[in-house]
């Protein structure tokens, strides 16, 4: 295939919203043969497929590019993961029940008062509790957590992107996280939690450290495991059964990241649940010291693949280029008009005149070492980022699951049940529908062509997040409604006669939004970023929900009695208005989801520095 028809089918592209037609059984499509080559290519066998990272350059084109015609006729499927893949989502497993199991103990921690005699803080068949700050409070360091715990990527990012590459990042990340965990541990010890003035400031530190650990981490793993799939290009292949195909990497990477999900989920389940029985008949020092030890297998497996992952080096300022390319496409587009100004960002040429190839070579400036298809990724990217700008609101509706909702559940009758054991309720849905939605509904809409593109995934997880906030705002409304002491549930001594499980619905409908939007937000920063700022991207849309959290910390006001169906009601109508804004400013992007797929790689990797083959 010539460069002409590659430039034509990118064209297509721009006004072809992808059509996706497979069959229910994607495995079973992939012949014998076909797996075979995959697994050759996987293990270095055979022909060198260009891998996420690697360079071709423009005008470079490949026999088994789809024309313009097999982009809309041929079915897609998606290839095989490697194994490694696997190896990272058992280290976010592990990752995921030390910080979950850990934090899900935290509104008791902090909300409930020590139990009379208890020097652990186990409740046995009473409440369990330590240092009886109330909610309001309990709900404004855990979202203090969740903020902290977002805005650290953006550091994680910076350091594995410009100095230590991602792996390094993700070991320091991990032994900066151990600290914490210890602390964490030292403020729920019995000599230390019978002191709440103590405790408190142990754990405030603790907090801050682990959460800085979290950050690095978090920013870095992600891309990490996709990266492991080394096909970066739409591929023609043709079955044992004579029929031809494309081999679709976006779909490998989607499938990647749902079972990097499913493994978050099954980590923070089995953490959560057990650290809650754990707070309930031993105390709250083992709820911390057991999500410790699983924490310590993290490294271990990182350090025994090290030679085996696929990583990234350090690219040096790429960041500060791609300001400086941005500034420079800004100019004589400012105006005193905003509207005018916003016009003019998103002008056709915008960024064709910031391309290299457009600009005399002694007028380029000194730091435009790059080519064109560099600057293409940097405007998807930033297309990425400019998509991510909703998604604080979004986050609303899933942070009332770590705070509101716990406090809510204790207004009920828990029949022997933890208050804080309803949250799990969350993880364990997700651990059921996400292999559903692989194995059967995503292949379903694309049997049937109904292109269900990563912007109306997002779209349609607004939607759950609403319909879960409209389901706690009348769990609420019938809680002041029944219960004895009327709309000051939080403070009566008997509970509204509701069974705690009517909370189901909204713990199932935020997994479900989870499904649609926080998988495909992973998948979408990683698909779309450029090379070389992959970490960059994805801690950004990782910052949305620290954000959110400030958006949050707003709403603390009315995360008490009489005030709380106002919270549900209030995060229920602004997460509607944000998913309708998401929607009417995507709309158009989201026809053009082939053409950014479909962007030629570059040659520009910036200017590396240390790699990180010395960490071994």
């Amino acid at each position: 295939m010539n460069v002409g028809n590659e430039l034509e089918a990118v064209e297509l592209a721009k006004g072809h919203v992808p059509q996706l037609p497979t069959p229910l059984d994607e495995k079973k499509a992939l012949s014998e043969g076909a797996e075979k080559e995959l697994q050759m290519h996987k293990d270095g066998e055979g022909e060198d497929l260009p891998g996420y990272g690697s360079s071709h350059g423009d005008g470079e084109h490949y026999h088994d590019t789809p024309t313009a015609e097999e982009l809309i006729t041929l079915r897609r499927i998606s290839g095989a993961i490697p194994w490694t893949a696997y190896t990272v989502a058992f280290v976010e497993l592990c990752e995921r029940f030390s910080y979950y199991g850990t934090i899900a103990v935290f509104v008791n921690f902090i909300q409930q008062p020590l139990p009379p005699g208890s020097n652990t803080g186990a409740g046995f068949e009473g409440q369990s509790g330590a240092l009886n700050m109330g909610q309001r409070a309990s709900t404004g360091l855990t979202t203090f957590n969740s903020f902290w715990a977002y805005v650290m990527p953006l550091l994680g990012a910076y350091m594995a992107d410009e100095h230590w590459g991602r792996y390094k990042t993700i070991m320091v990340s991990i032994g900066v996280a151990l600290v914490g965990h210890v602390i964490l541990i030292i403020s729920a010890l019995p000599p230390i939690i019978v002191n709440p003035t103590n405790s408190i400031v142990c754990f405030s530190i603790g907090l801050v450290i682990m959460g800085m650990g979290v950050g690095g981490f978090k920013s870095n793993i992600s891309p990490l495991i996709a990266e492991q799939y080394k096909q970066n290009r739409l591929m023609v292949k043709t079955l044992t059964t004579g029929e031809r195909i494309i081999m679709d990497p976006t779909l490998t990477v989607s499938r990647i990241y749902m079972y990097f999900y499913m493994m978050i989920n099954v980590g923070s389940l089995v953490g959560s649940v057990g650290m809650v029985y754990a707070e309930k008949y031993v105390g709250f020092w083992l709820s911390f010291l057991l999500p410790t030890i699983m924490f310590l297998f993290c490294p271990m497996i990182m350090f025994a693949c090290r030679n085996k992952y696929i990583k990234s080096p350090p690219t040096g300022s790429v960041v500060s280029r791609a300001w400086k390319l941005w500034i420079r496409a800004m100019r004589g587009r400012w105006s005193i008009n905003p509207v005018r100004t916003y016009r003019n960002m998103h002008a056709p040429d915008f960024w064709d005149k910031v391309k290299p190839s457009t600009i005399a070579p002694e007028d380029r400036p000194a730091w435009m070492h790059f080519d064109d298809e560099w600057v293409d990724q940097v405007r998807r990217g930033l297309k990425a980022c400019s998509v991510f700008l909703w998604y604080p609101i979004y986050w609303l509706t899933y942070n009332q699951m770590t705070n509101n909702l716990t406090s809510q559940a204790a207004t009920m009758e828990l029949r022997g049940v933890p208050n804080d054991i309803l949250s799990n309720l969350n993880p364990l849905s997700l651990v059921i529908f996400i292999p559903i939605c692989d194995l059967w509904i995503y292949p379903l809409l694309r049997k049937y062509r109904i292109a269900f593109t990563p912007l109306k995934r997002i779209a349609w997880g607004f939607g759950m997040g609403v319909m879960a906030m409209i389901w706690s705002t009348v769990v609420q409304y019938y809680i002041y409604q029944k219960n004895p002491c009327g709309d000051h549930a939080n403070t009566c001594d008997e509970p509204a006669p509701i069974i705690v499980w009517v909370q189901t619905g909204a713990y199932v409908l935020i997994a479900f939004s989870e499904i649609f939007a926080s998988i495909t937000g992973l998948e979408y920063a990683f698909t779309k970023a450029p090379t070389n700022m992959r970490s960059l991207v994805t801690s950004v849309f990782l910052f949305t929900n620290a954000i959110s959290s400030a958006i949050g910390q707003a709403l603390v006001s009315l995360a008490e009695d009489p005030l709380l169906i106002w919270n549900y009601g209030v995060v229920a109508i602004i997460a509607f208005l944000g998913g309708l804004g998401f929607w009417l400013q995507n709309r158009k992007l989201d026809a053009e989801e082939d053409a950014l797929n479909m962007l030629p790689e570059s040659n520009y990797q910036g200017k590396p520095r240390d790699t990180e083959e010395g960490l071994h």
